[in-house]
């Protein structure tokens, strides 16, 4: 039927895919008996495959009632398949990985379907059997990799050993050194077991070989196909870990065999010995070998010994990680496949040393890699002529890479022997594990410091890169190394990554060692120059940071943590999460199905015992628990259990909710069954949400391309020259560009022709290389302050402080004095109190001066800029203005603006190169205009009350509403791995920003309406999807979400505890009126209630009553007690005794008297609001968020005289949200037309 194979597709592989027997058949080895006595033969003979093993091994049709069934009882992904034993009169053709009929190599039953993507016609090459020799030998053991064409691998495991052949052979007529032959020869041959999986779990499966060859040398020859196929159904009921701290365990007895989850769902599985690369070869080589692959160089690694071809291939890849290898990757190929090197397009093969001579021989500029000799070599030259890493990261890698502990003996020298040879294992795999961790982070952060900074070139609206700024970034010595690496298929899968915003361990990473000043400097949209702090340490900064993340709030955060340089900085610092095992029970004995059931069941019965005894507290190996039963009921044909089981899983962790099994499992599902589960409604809600992502699945997709930016050929229009514009990374805002449009079209048609275009990007990155190259002198270095940056040198000037050049900072204006550089300080641009343009007479000219009186000197401040005088008199006075209304609105992006403008100023002024440039530049003079204007003007209440302000809309087009603001303390004790204190902000767009941690996007562009810290694991988010997202604030991770909901969730609170022993208890409400109450440790819902109302607000607990705010009521619920006040209510806070509440649609605020509510409630009138958006409680404070009648204010209630004390005028458009941040600060979010966030002191 179909259904089978639909699952066949999806359903997750064992431990085991095939097994396959390789050697030298009997029939052939006695036809070879006379020659061999002879010694006329090649040791090697052509070898066969004898066996091919592949589950499911035993099915119910097969057991004693011979019903039928629909699922395999084991896992795997192919169905109907069959061990079987060669048979030269039934040839079978096989389906090799690339999808073509081969021609027969082995027969088999007519039931017989060989795994896919095994090519029976090249194993015998790969595997090496066949040999036969007068002496054994010792078992050898070496590892493959087969690519289909599609890119997906599988892994194999090869064991070689011998097998004696006994021959009683009588020659009678053939004599040898005149001596007549009749004797017993002995002779042994040698087969291969190769374990083909689908994941590289190489240590495991040579484990499971060598504990399998203990078992067969000691058993007869007649028993030997039945025991390898027991063998190979034991393996197929292993199942994979899903990625996380958990481990699998089985006995193959004398071994206990561990199998290593993956670290993450981005990564691959790790089963493998880091260190051995770094055993071969030393540091400088591997960044060699990384190098030649990150360029995608043709690349062929060689050894004398098969198994380190693969393993140290292996390690390369893991090192590149999250880079990918996008080309051919073979890194065994045999003698018969030398022919493959000759691909024209880039790859990775292993070859024998003894090809070495052939395979340089044949093509130049291949990159040859002896792991044997450490050497690393050029095919064409006898060294590598390739880039260079860069130099920082470089000096970083080794200098880490010398400082690793790589020998286990040296570990253990201290300890005593281990009696049982298990505990030895686990010691070994222990120490191998925190290796393997250092290697992963060294490696890692060897990526970041070569890649972090490339993440400052994207435009992500558009999908750019600007290669040609980000090289020019660059130090000269780096160009050859990145110029090949930013053309490179892995490169471009990268950089579709870093646009996806790929929350990867690179992400993680990048915010970990990044310097508090690059978080700082992030906030700002600013163009790019070096910093004072840059300058001093003549190096490129460490990591530069992406677009934004990160403001710690103002006195909150420990000043004293200090930015780390690259060099000292290593994730080794951060503890490594605790793993744990979970143990299989033991193998059926014999192969039937009733066994295999016997043991599934046994199977769900440990893991249920695994998930009652876990804690709530360990949510994350609770889901692995769920998953693996999961998985095991939906192998076992319990797929209304399965799917209870991924219920669970799906409210626990999302990131590894398996959504294509669970698709194949909702469609295999008979009618009884499916009615059975949609009897269940959180089931029932499984199934719609799978049906909804299948056709989410089906729409056709983005291919996520990415463009080098390219300057344009034709005319630019308004839209066109704001696309162009915002792809340069020049500036983003649209305003800005819109009045830069104006400029560039001063006097003619409203288009920018190309060239136009062409001569101010030109201009403007010149100005930005100028200012990258002044060279300031270590004195005027000891003026600034460390974030300063050179963005203007004026050319020599006479001035009244002496000759010299004008400098122009983010902070001030001074003279680079000529003849011995001096500093001479003009002003910082806050004290500027009136700047003019005059003329001095010079004989028969009048020469025009700039002129500048400042509040701290009394005499003005005179320089003679000739022709720069317009332009310096323009870009001052926007500084000033900026300067000014920075200051007044607490606002620093306010200053970044008036600095971009000054900058565009000058580009178009240099571009233009007319009479009419000046005039053209007037348009850019935004603050200088928008100063004079009232609205723009801070009453002194305000000011003094405003603290800071923050655009979390920063790379967003167009500005996002603030939606919902909360702050998270910090953990003192980990604040150096991410325990500051945190901001978390909902934009409108469904994103979610954490201040001072990282950026962190929704599954779905949802809009958030509430969010609640229910304890330090937790952080709630109420969701317009319906759902409420669990993320956790240390991890800035989001793997939970609850689904109970079935519309808007508009409201979420905490029940006070009333002891430290009683569980916590939160409420959510949904714009239907629903209601459910939650066991936080649990997330099991305790009760379910609904309302009645059109649409229910927000919801409060106070007094033991919980009260629920509706659009056009309150209702206070206290069963069996049920009241309601009619009123067109928006929030409601608890006070005392008393319950605060705003009208959306008044100016008014109600009190009433919890304990008494037919009391006559009080009003409070809230003069110029046109309706009450939010409200919260600081200290003995009532702060009211509001859209005013021409602005949003907010204001500052007092509960004991129910006065206003304060009327701030906080941001431009309606107050969405406002939040605490331990009562010395309130924080507030603006709508759309404003976007930003507001800090205000407490008093």
């Amino acid at each position: 039927s179909a259904e089978p194979d639909l699952m066949a597709e999806i359903f997750p592989s064992g431990l085991l895919e095939a097994c396959v027997v390789l050697g030298v058949s009997n029939e052939r080895l006695k036809e070879l008996g006379l020659v061999t006595l002879l010694k006329l033969f090649s040791p090697l003979v052509e070898a066969e495959v004898l066996q091919v093993h592949a589950p499911p091994f035993v099915t119910k049709e097969s057991s004693s009632n011979g019903t039928k069934h629909s699922h395999a009882p084991a896992f795997s992904r192919t169905q109907r398949r069959r061990s079987f034993k060669k048979k030269r009169d039934q040839p079978v053709s096989t389906i090799s990985s690339s999808g073509q009929t081969n021609e027969p190599a082995v027969a088999a039953s007519n039931d017989l379907s060989v795994p896919q993507n095994i090519d029976l016609i090249a194993l015998p090459q790969l595997c090496f059997p066949g040999k036969i020799t007068s002496e054994s030998r010792e078992d050898y053991y070496h590892f493959l990799v087969f690519t289909d064409v599609f890119g997906n691998q599988t892994h194999g495991v090869v064991a070689q050993y011998c097998k004696p052949v006994h021959m009683i052979l009588y020659y009678n007529g053939i004599h040898q050194n005149g001596h007549r032959l009749n004797k017993l020869q002995r002779l042994f041959t040698t087969y291969s077991i190769c374990i083909i999986s689908k994941y590289p779990y190489y240590n495991a499966l040579r484990d499971c070989l060598s504990s399998f060859l203990l078992q067969l040398k000691t058993s007869r020859m007649c028993e030997f196909e039945e025991q390898v196929k027991e063998f190979s159904a034991k393996l197929a009921l292993v199942p994979i870990p899903p990625p996380g701290p958990l481990h699998v365990v089985f006995n193959l007895r004398p071994f206990q065999i561990e199998l290593p989850s993956r670290l993450d769902v981005d990564r691959p599985v790790m089963d493998l010995d880091l260190h051995l690369p770094f055993l071969c070869f030393k540091p400088e080589q591997i960044l060699e070998i990384i190098s030649s692959i990150l360029m995608e160089q043709r690349v062929v690694f060689l050894s004398t010994d098969w198994a380190k071809l693969t393993l140290v291939a292996e390690c390369f890849m893991i090192f590149i990680h999250p880079l990918r290898w996008q080309h051919p990757f073979v890194p065994v190929l045999s003698r018969q496949m030398l022919d493959f090197i000759m691909a024209p397009t880039a790859f990775l093969m292993g070859c024998h040393t003894s090809h070495f001579e052939e395979v340089a021989e044949e093509l130049d500029d291949l990159v040859l890699i002896d792991i044997d000799k450490g050497t690393v070599l050029s095919s064409s030259s006898n060294r590598l002529e390739l880039p260079d890493v860069p130099l920082t990261a470089r000096d970083c890698f080794i200098f880490q890479a010398k400082g690793l502990q790589l020998h286990y003996d040296l570990d253990v020298c201290r300890a005593g022997s281990h009696t049982d040879i298990n505990e030895l294992r686990a010691h070994r795999r222990q120490w191998q594990r925190k290796v393997n961790t250092i290697i992963l982070n060294i490696t890692l952060e060897l990526t970041v410091n070569i890649f972090s900074e490339v993440c400052d070139f994207l435009n992500y609206e558009h999908r750019v890169f600007n290669s040609e700024e980000f090289l020019r970034s660059r130090e000269t010595t780096d160009h050859e190394f990145y110029k090949k690496v930013l053309d490179t298929h892995i490169f471009h899968s990268f950089l579709r990554d870093r646009l996806n915003r790929k929350n990867d361990a690179f992400t993680h990473m990048q915010l970990n060692i990044r310097s508090e000043s690059r978080r700082m400097r992030a906030m700002t949209e600013s163009p790019h120059r070096p910093t004072m702090e840059e300058i001093r340490k003549y190096v490129r900064p460490e990591n530069c940071l992406s677009s934004r993340l990160g403001v710690s709030m103002p006195n909150l955060a420990d000043h004293r943590l200090v930015a780390v340089p690259v060099r000292q900085m290593s994730m080794r610092t951060v503890p490594s999460r605790p793993i744990k095992t979970f143990k299989l029970p033991e193998f059926p004995p014999p192969l039937a199905y009733q066994y295999v059931q016997s043991y599934y069941n046994d199977l769900i019965k440990e893991l249920s015992k695994a998930i009652s005894t876990s804690t709530p507290d360990d949510s994350a190996l609770m889901a692995r628990f769920y998953y693996l039963r999961g998985l095991v009921n939906s192998v076992a044909g319990k797929r209304v259990d399965a799917l209870r089981d991924f219920q669970s899983l799906y409210k626990t962790d999302m990131d590894i909710f398996p959504a294509k099994l669970l698709n194949v499992l909702v469609k295999s599902l008979p009618a009884e069954e499916r009615r059975m589960a949609e009897r269940r409604p959180d089931l029932k809600r499984l199934i719609t949400r799978v049906n909804e992502n299948e056709r989410e699945r089906a729409r056709p997709i983005d291919d996520g391309t990415v463009k080098r930016f390219e300057l344009p050929k034709k005319h630019l229009h308004m839209e066109d020259f704001v696309r162009r514009v915002q792809e340069s990374g020049i500036v983003k805002d649209q305003g800005t560009i819109q009045r830069l449009f104006e400029a560039l079209t001063v006097g003619q048609q409203k288009q920018v022709d190309p060239e136009t275009f062409c001569f101010f990007y030109n201009y403007w990155k010149e100005t930005e290389g100028a200012a990258q190259d002044v060279d300031l002198p270590a004195g005027v270095l000891e003026h600034l302050v460390t974030d300063e940056c050179v963005y203007k040198l004026s050319s020599s000037v006479k001035t009244s402080h002496g000759v010299g050049k004008i400098a122009m900072t983010q902070r001030r204006l001074f003279l680079l004095t000529e003849g011995r550089p001096g500093y001479v300080e003009i002003t910082k641009f806050r004290d500027i109190e009136n700047v003019k343009i005059s003329s001095t007479p010079f004989l028969l000219l009048r020469i025009p001066t700039l002129k500048i009186k400042t509040s701290l000197r009394k005499e003005m401040f005179e320089a003679n800029l000739k022709s720069e005088c317009d332009l310096w008199h323009l870009m001052i006075k926007e500084m000033w203005a900026g300067r000014k209304m920075a200051d007044d609105h607490k606002d620093p992006q306010f200053m970044e603006q008036a600095l971009t403008n000054a900058l565009l100023m000058d580009a178009v002024v240099g571009c233009l190169q007319s009479q009419k440039a000046i005039f053209a530049a007037t348009k850019l003079a935004y603050f200088d205009k928008k100063k004079l204007e009232v609205p723009m003007m801070v009453p002194k209440t305000t000011s003094e009350t405003l603290k800071h302000k923050i655009n979390p809309s920063l790379d967003q087009t167009p500005p996002q509403a603030v939606d919902v603001l909360l702050y998270t303390p910090g953990r003192s004790a980990e604040r150096l791995i991410g325990g500051n204190p945190k901001l978390w902000c909902a934009l409108s767009n469904g994103k979610v920003l954490v201040f001072d941690a990282a950026s962190w996007s929704m599954q779905k562009n949802s809009v958030q309406n509430c969010m609640l810290a229910v304890n330090q694991q937790q952080l709630w988010i109420g969701s317009k999807d319906s759902f409420i997202y669990i993320i956790n604030p240390w991890s800035v991770s989001c793997n939970k979400q609850l689904t109970e909901h079935r519309c808007e969730v508009t409201g979420l609170a905490l029940e006070e505890r009333t002891d430290k022993f009683s569980q916590t208890v939160a409420y959510s409400c949904s714009e239907d009126g629903s209601v459910i109450v939650w066991d936080v440790s649990t997330l099991q819902v305790r009760r379910q209630f609904r309302v009645s109302c059109d649409r229910l607000q927000c919801i409060q607990i106070h007094t033991g009553m919980l009260w629920c705010c509706k659009s056009a009521s309150h209702t206070a619920m206290n069963a069996p007690f049920y009241y309601i006040i009619t009123q067109n209510l928006t929030t409601a806070i608890s006070q005392s005794e008393q319950l605060w509440v705003g009208l959306a649609d008044a100016g008014e605020l109600c009190v009433w008297h919890c304990r008494d509510l037919n009391k006559p409630f009080i009003k409070i009138q809230l003069k110029d609001c046109a309706g009450v958006v939010c409200m919260i409680k600081v200290k003995n404070q009532i702060w009211v968020g509001c859209q005013g009648k021409t602005r949003g204010k907010i204001y500052v209630v007092n509960t004991d005289r129910y006065t206003v004390e304060k009327e701030l005028m906080a941001h431009d458009d309606s107050v969405q949200t406002l939040c605490s941040a331990e009562d010395r600060y309130v924080l507030s979010g603006a709508a759309r037309a404003d976007g930003k966030i507001a800090i205000w002191k407490v008093e």
